[in-house]
């Protein structure tokens, strides 16, 4: 059993989700599969091939592989000050930057999420995440000033931004500051996947930091099975299975990356609507859609939101959603019809949560 989890350390790392993968010993009569793993994003990535390719140069995968979450990281990594994203944020307020095609088409894509979400979703919330303790500034001694808070949520927000999809470039009209922790790993899967297809592989596997997509099947011959971490900040424990094939699956939650001060737990998950993070019951969301990216970012959306909005978003967006609350000592599990065909196993409802 492979566990797939994310040891990302920083703010981009909203995802303590995750996701054990159940690779039990083969009943097929296939090889074993092929097992490559690197470092990218201050994390792990991981990729299982099925069948290994006849023939395969290994260090050619590998390397093509990492190339492509090297281009991605050099484009979205706040942490990198050659950046796509640093270039943008460190650009004089009114002045048009040049972008590639894929950055603004992720930029592109977490606006229109944004929107959809009623703002409980914004990429241009990276000088609150810093503000907070979760960014490279490091953790906090003393909560941040209210007005500190309100300043910067003011200055951010989609109306601030300007985009040019001919050239294609982005202006931004405050000194906002973007972050795209909350779907760039989920970009880097889709990216992999897809140099994968190209190399004509069609059965994978391909995990960053816990974002995961699958393609065909497993080498058992059936479905990928893969288990939902239960919010247990002191171990790593199954709330559910879900069975998948050419699907990718992304959990958002705030029971590992978080911080206390004076009594009170403060999650990293920061609404963008308010500047302050989260504070609800709805402790993990897990959503299962064809885009990793899309995955990810509707994820956080949907645990900012709350419960009651997040399920009504879901539902206006028919998307597949695994919902666990925290009811005093216990869980509960919920989930949107759309999810139903893929669950394979669940808790009971009120079991006892760990602290």
């Amino acid at each position: 059993m492979i566990l797939a989890a994310s040891i990302e350390s920083r703010s981009a790392g909203r995802l303590f989700l995750i996701a054990i993968t159940l690779l039990l010993a083969a009943c097929s009569g296939e090889s074993e599969p092929l097992k490559l793993t690197g470092a990218s994003m201050g994390t792990r990535w991981h990729a299982t091939i099925v069948p290994p390719p006849e023939g395969a140069d290994v260090g050619r995968l590998q390397a093509g592989i990492q190339a492509q979450l090297d281009r991605v990281e050099q484009s979205m990594s706040t942490y990198r000050p050659s950046s796509e994203i640093s270039l943008v944020n460190a650009a004089p307020v009114n002045t048009p930057v040049p972008v590639s095609g894929d950055f603004y088409a992720v930029l592109s894509t977490a606006l229109a999420v944004g929107r959809q979400s009623s703002g409980a979703y914004d990429v241009t919330v990276g000088s609150l995440v810093d503000l907070w303790g979760f960014g490279a500034s490091g953790p906090l001694d003393s909560v941040p000033e209210p007005r500190a808070v309100e300043m910067l949520a003011t200055q951010g927000g989609h109306r601030h931004l300007r985009l040019d999809g001919e050239s294609p470039s982005v202006l931004k009209q405050s000194a906002l500051q973007l972050d795209f922790s909350s779907l760039a790993k989920g970009y880097g899967v889709d990216v992999v996947a897809n140099w994968l297809q190209e190399q004509g592989i069609r059965r994978y596997l391909v995990e960053v930091g816990g974002e995961m997509r699958v393609a065909g099947l497993s080498h058992r011959g059936n479905n990928w099975q893969v288990a939902i971490e239960k919010p247990d900040s002191t171990g790593r424990s199954a709330a559910a299975g879900v069975s998948l094939t050419d699907s990718a699956i992304a959990t958002s939650g705030d029971y590992r990356n978080y911080f206390e001060l004076e009594g009170k737990r403060y999650s990293h998950l920061i609404d963008p609507r308010t500047g302050w993070p989260v504070a609800h019951d709805l402790v993990s969301v897990t959503v299962i859609h064809p885009s990793a990216m899309l995955a990810d970012a509707w994820a956080t959306a949907l645990t900012v939101l709350g419960f009651d909005d997040a399920m009504v978003v879901a539902q206006e967006q028919g998307l597949a959603v695994y919902f666990i609350q925290r009811d005093g000592d216990s869980l509960r599990y919920r989930h949107t019809a759309e999810f139903s065909p893929y669950l394979v196993v669940q808790q009971q409802q009120g079991e006892g949560a760990r602290e």
